[in-house]
C-alpha cells in the first residue's frame, strides 16, 4: 500500500502545513524544533491560546518527523547504553524500523518506558558522588520528542531570572544579573540549597503543574509512565515514587516546571533573585531581611513544593561567598 494512503487522516493535516514548518523561526523562537512548531502554533504562543491550555499534542509527539528530529539530537549527544545495552550506534543501524516502531507504539498508547540505569559519578572537586540516570536510547528519543513539543509552551511562561537548562540562557547571564543586584545595593544574599532535589521532586505536584497548561491526557499519562519507570542499580530494580532522575532529556524541563512555582512566589513577594536549576540565590539589603526571607521561603519550599532545604549548605551571607 502506498505510504501516503496508509497514513491516517489524523496525520494528514500536519503534512499540509509542511511549508510553514520549513520556514525559519524568528526572534526568540529561533530555537524551537521546526519539525513540530508551525508558524501558526508560534503565533498562538505569542497571542495566548484560550484559557492558556493546550489540547491534542500527542499526535505531534509521535509524528514521524518529530521522532526523526529527536533521534538526531540523541545521536548528537551520544551517551551510554541503558538497561537494554543498545548503544546509539546500534540504534542508528536500524533507525528506520526503530522510529516506525516508536511511532506505532506511541500512537496506540502501548509504549512503556524501560527502567533507568543508575550510575554514580564524582562531583568536581569533591569526595561525594551524585546519581545519574541513563535511559535507553529508545526512551531518550521519546523524551526528546516530548520535550520538542512541550518546552516552548512552558518556556513562554518561565520567570525572567531563571537561567538553568533553558534555551539561549547561560550561567554567564546569571552571574551578570547577580552583579547588577550587587551594584544596586543588595549587599546580602540568601543562598538556598535544595537537598537531593532531582531525587525528591513530588510527582503529584509536578503532574498538577503540567496539567495547568497541558490537557492532553495521553501526554500526561506518558510522562507519568516515565516518572514511575523505576531504576536499576547494580542489577537490582527499585521503584521511583518521587524524583526526576538526572540524565534524561526531559528531566531539565520538568525540574524547571517544578521550580517555576518557587520563581513565581519570589516574584509575587517582590524579591530579587537568580535561579540556575536547583540553585537559588535571593538578594536583600540587610542580614535581618535575609534571615526573615530565608525562614519564610524555606517554609514555602517545604509545605508547598514538598521539597527540603539543606540547612547545612544554606545561609545568609555576603555576595562574594555565594554561588553567583
Amino acid at each position: 500500500m502506498d505510504r501516503e494512503k496508509a497514513m491516517s487522516s489524523e496525520e494528514k493535516p500536519a503534512e499540509v502545513s509542511e511549508t510553514k514548518q520549513a520556514g525559519e523561526a524568528t526572534g526568540r523562537w529561533i530555537w524551537v524544533e521546526r519539525a513540530v512548531w508551525t508558524d501558526r502554533m508560534l503565533e498562538a504562543l505569542e497571542t495566548g491560546v484560550k484559557g492558556g491550555v493546550w489540547f491534542s499534542l500527542m499526535d505531534k509527539v509521535y509524528a514521524r518527523r518529530n521522532l526523526k528530529a529527536a533521534f538526531a539530537k540523541v545521536r548528537a549527544n551520544q551517551g551510554a547504553a541503558g538497561v537494554d545495552h543498545v548503544t546509539v550506534k546500534h540504534f542508528e543501524e536500524r533507525v528506520e524500523g526503530e522510529l516506525e516502531g516508536l511511532h506505532t507504539d506511541l500512537k496506540q498508547g502501548s509504549y512503556r518506558p524501560q527502567r533507568i540505569r543508575r550510575v554514580y559519578i564524582d562531583k568536581p572537586g569533591r569526595k561525594q558522588q551524585r546519581p545519574l540516570g541513563i535511559p535507553t536510547v529508545r526512551d531518550r528519543v521519546v523524551q526528546t520528542a516530548l520535550r520538542n513539543v512541550l518546552e516552548p509552551i512552558f518556556e513562554h511562561r518561565f520567570a525572567e531570572n531563571s537561567y538553568g537548562f533553558r534555551p539561549k540562557r547561560s550561567q554567564h547571564q546569571a552571574v551578570a544579573r547577580a552583579q547588577e543586584y550587587i551594584a544596586e545595593g543588595y549587599r546580602m544574599v540568601v543562598d538556598l540549597d535544595l537537598e537531593k532535589f532531582f531525587d525528591r521532586v513530588n510527582h503529584d505536584r509536578l503532574m498538577s503543574r503540567l496539567g495547568t497548561h497541558i490537557r492532553d491526557k495521553r501526554v500526561l499519562k506518558l510522562i507519568g509512565r516515565f516518572l514511575r519507570s523505576g531504576v536499576m542499580i547494580g542489577g537490582l530494580c527499585e521503584a521511583t515514587k518521587e524524583g526526576t532522575p538526572q540524565g534524561g532529556p526531559l528531566s531539565p524541563l520538568l525540574s524547571n516546571i517544578v521550580l517555576d512555582e518557587l520563581d513565581k512566589e519570589l516574584e509575587k513577594r517582590g524579591l530579587q533573585f537568580v535561579r540556575f536549576a536547583d540553585d537559588c540565590v535571593i538578594y536583600v539589603k540587610s542580614k535581618r531581611a535575609g534571615d526573615r526571607v530565608k525562614e519564610s521561603i524555606t517554609r514555602f519550599i517545604s509545605r508547598k513544593l514538598k521539597l527540603k532545604v539543606n540547612e547545612a549548605k544554606s545561609g545568609v551571607i555576603q555576595p562574594g561567598y555565594s554561588k553567583y
